[in-house]
């Protein structure tokens, strides 16, 4: 979700940079007869384009924040952890660079010209919810691992849940682990998510929510 979002963000920002450099500019736009401050509608575009902005980061941010909810709950899980120090400090990272990125879109695109408010407005409030993410997910120790008996979890920059159901073979290669489902699915997760000495834990009991007859099982070497 997080890739797909960054990948969508980067498309409609080229065609958003462009148009924020014709308006503030006033380039001439000689198919249209015009330029770019008397661009007709340039208005409802730029608010058309802060929307769907906005709309994407919303996504991202609901899924975020509904994850760590859920696995905060420890109560509700058979095993629960905080994820490695390495895994929290790539997460802050990467937050923390997403969040100076979209600081300075936005802060580009209001300084090129105010007519591009939408678009910075829904950079900032992207850059405010990472900050806000990175601080209350340290403090509440909310980046976690957890397993309950339907599904596993994963919760801190992105979140991956992965379902027991119709799920066929689980293997791990290097650091990576696979779930493989019928109809040939196949979904994974870093296994450095999970702190080094909970590891053979962490897959005793997942290995224990299985029915063996059912689904294959490749412990961690």
């Amino acid at each position: 979700m997080n890739k797909f979002i960054n990948v969508v963000l980067l498309f409609v920002l080229f065609p958003t940079m462009l148009l924020t450099v014709f308006v503030g500019f006033d380039l001439p736009l000689n198919f249209l007869k015009t330029t770019g401050q008397f661009l007709p509608y340039k208005f409802e575009v730029f608010l058309g384009i802060g929307i769907f902005i906005l709309i994407l980061l919303l996504r991202r941010t609901v899924r975020r924040w509904m994850g760590i909810k859920i696995v905060t709950k420890t109560k509700k899980f058979k095993w629960n952890a905080a994820v490695s120090s390495a895994r929290k400090k790539r997460v802050v990272t990467y937050l923390s660079l997403e969040a100076v990125i979209m600081l300075f879109l936005g802060t580009a695109l209001y300084t090129v010209t105010n007519d591009a408010w939408a678009p910075a407005a829904a950079f900032l409030f992207g850059t405010i919810d990472s900050l806000l993410f990175i601080i209350i997910g340290l403090s509440k120790n909310a980046f976690r691992v957890g397993i309950s008996s339907k599904a596993l979890i994963v919760a801190d920059r992105e979140v991956t849940l992965l379902y027991f159901t119709g799920l066929r073979k689980v293997s791990t290669h290097q650091q990576t682990v696979y779930f493989d489902y019928i109809k040939d699915l196949q979904l994974s997760f870093p296994i450095d998510c999970v702190q080094e000495e909970n590891q053979v834990e962490f897959f005793e009991i997942l290995e224990a929510q299985f029915d063996p007859e059912r689904v294959y099982f490749t412990k961690k070497k």
